[in-house]
This record gives structure tokens, C-alpha cells and sequence, in this order.
């Protein structure tokens, strides 16, 4: 066991909170850096034994700061806030930091495809910045996580109706990513990261239809949900609009059954299993 604290940037977020409680439960010691301890958020992390740290993805001083005397940084940039630009920006305040520190490892979590020229804007973002991670001297893992399991709760409501909206036809796979299993193959990674170091490994836990999603909410709910086809066109985002059109064309290549062969360690949930977890006191 490593006994110097291991970092988790964003660490109230969906992904953060997943690799947080991953390390946790691995007896890691863990210093998790956000943007105000105050908040109810971050008091649950220290209250579970994780020492906060104040500070911004966008800021090289915090950034450096909370980097100090870390084994290894866990670390996600998204542009959802104040856009792209911003987005690469973070990415470049944390490689600055990582390498003025001399991180000895860092693992980026970007998406699946980033590297293929998709021409999805927020996958291009990421591509930029592992392009500069590639090209520095800071040792690197990149993670490439699929659609998550948790984007379905955006439209819980009309699921709850019996509504499953998605601009995918219903016999079409796609490949999707738990949380808690995106954050369990975090955490070995920055605790085992000899194995790991200078690779890009993407990351999907199951490839359900529309319409296996559907009768796995059905059984969850214990009530009917179909699939309702929603048109591309009708995705007014433009950069959500590019996404769901390369998930309806190339969409993501993750060798699934070489994946989970390879790290058996991992719960691999299925999004039936998800469902059910999630679902279930719905009804």
C-alpha cells in the first residue's frame, strides 16, 4: 500500500466521488481538492476521511499546491461550464502543476473515441489535452470512459412516465460505463500504476440496445418502459448533436469481453444490475 496521499481533482463530482469512495475502500489515503470545503458536498468526503483541499482547475497555484507530496493525481477537466476553450485551459493549469511538482503519476480520465477525430466538440477538447500529456514529462494513464449508466437519470422523469428517450434506433448497442466501476478502475490504476503507465485504456461495463434498456427498467419499475426513438435533428445542442450522430455511426470500439477478461477485479456491472439499484425504490 502506498503511503502517500492520492489526489482526486473534482472530487464532488460524479466521477471524482466514484474514485474517492474506490480509494476509500482500499484503505488509500485520500486528498481531494474542491472548490469550496464548506460546502455539505466536500463535508461528507472529510467526514469520511478524506483531507480537502481548496482549489481551481483552471488555477496552476492551487493546482501545484494540492499536488504536494502526492503519489499520484486523479484528474477530469470538463468544458460543460464555461466551454472548450476553458475546458483545455484546466488541462493545461493541471500538466503545468503536475510536472512543475513532479507528479509521479497522473491519470486522466478523457472519454472512448477522443482519439479517433469524431468531430464531437467535448471529445475533441480532451483530445487536445492528452495530446499535451503525450508530448510532456509527466508519467500518464489516460482513461477513456464510455456513455454512463447515471446519463439516463436526465431523463428520470420520463422514465418514471415510461418513457426511454434516446436518438439511437432500438436495436443498436451502446456501449455504457457504471460509476462505481469507472472508479474501482481508477483507484487500481493510481494504486498499481506500474502496469498502466503511458497507456490509454477505454473503459465500458456492458453494450445494451434502447430496447434492453427498456425491459430492464421495465423489470426495475415493475412497470412497462419503452424505447421511444427521439430524431437526431430534434438534438438542438450542437455539441450533443455530434455526439449522438457518432454514436450512430463509428460510436465506440471498446473490445468489451478482452476488457473485463483482463481485469477480473472489477464488479462489470450490467446495466440490468444499474437498473435495478437505481430503480427499484422508484416504484
Amino acid at each position: 500500500m502506498i503511503d502517500k496521499p492520492v489526489l482526486v481533482l473534482a472530487a464532488t463530482g460524479g466521477q471524482g466521488k466514484a474514485v474517492t469512495g474506490a480509494l476509500l475502500g482500499r484503505d488509500a489515503r485520500v486528498r481531494a481538492m474542491v472548490r469550496d470545503p464548506e460546502r455539505e458536498s466536500a463535508r461528507r468526503l472529510a467526514d469520511q476521511g478524506v483531507d480537502l483541499v481548496a482549489g481551481s482547475l483552471s488555477d496552476r497555484g492551487t493546482l501545484a499546491a494540492a499536488m504536494d507530496g502526492v503519489a499520484g493525481v486523479f484528474a477530469y477537466t470538463t468544458p460543460f461550464e464555461a466551454g472548450l476553450d476553458a475546458e483545455v485551459a484546466q488541462g493545461q493549469a493541471i500538466l503545468a502543476a503536475a510536472g512543475e511538482k513532479y507528479v509521479p503519476h497522473l491519470v486522466f480520465s478523457s472519454v472512448a473515441g477522443a482519439d479517433k477525430g469524431s468531430g464531437v466538440p467535448h471529445f475533441d477538447s480532451k483530445a487536445r489535452i492528452e495530446a499535451e500529456l503525450d508530448s510532456s514529462d509527466v508519467p500518464y494513464t489516460i482513461l477513456g470512459p464510455t456513455y454512463f449508466f447515471d446519463n439516463a437519470l436526465g431523463g428520470a422523469e420520463r422514465i418514471l412516465g415510461g418513457v426511454l428517450d434516446l436518438p439511437l434506433p432500438s436495436d443498436r448497442p451502446l456501449q455504457q460505463l457504471a460509476r462505481a466501476d469507472h472508479g474501482a478502475f481508477a483507484a487500481e490504476v493510481l494504486l498499481n500504476p506500474a502496469p498502466y503507465v503511458g497507456r490509454r485504456i477505454e473503459l465500458a461495463s456492458d453494450a445494451p440496445t434502447p430496447a434492453h434498456m427498456a425491459a430492464a427498467l421495465s423489470a426495475a419499475l415493475g412497470r412497462e418502459v419503452r424505447h421511444e426513438y427521439l430524431p437526431l435533428e430534434a438534438v438542438g445542442d450542437p455539441d450533443m448533436h455530434a455526439m449522438w450522430a457518432f454514436l450512430n455511426g463509428p460510436g465506440y470500439r471498446v473490445d468489451i469481453p478482452v476488457l473485463h477478461a483482463a481485469h477480473p477485479g472489477i464488479a462489470w456491472t450490467s446495466f440490468a444490475d444499474w437498473a435495478q439499484l437505481t430503480f427499484t425504490a422508484a416504484h
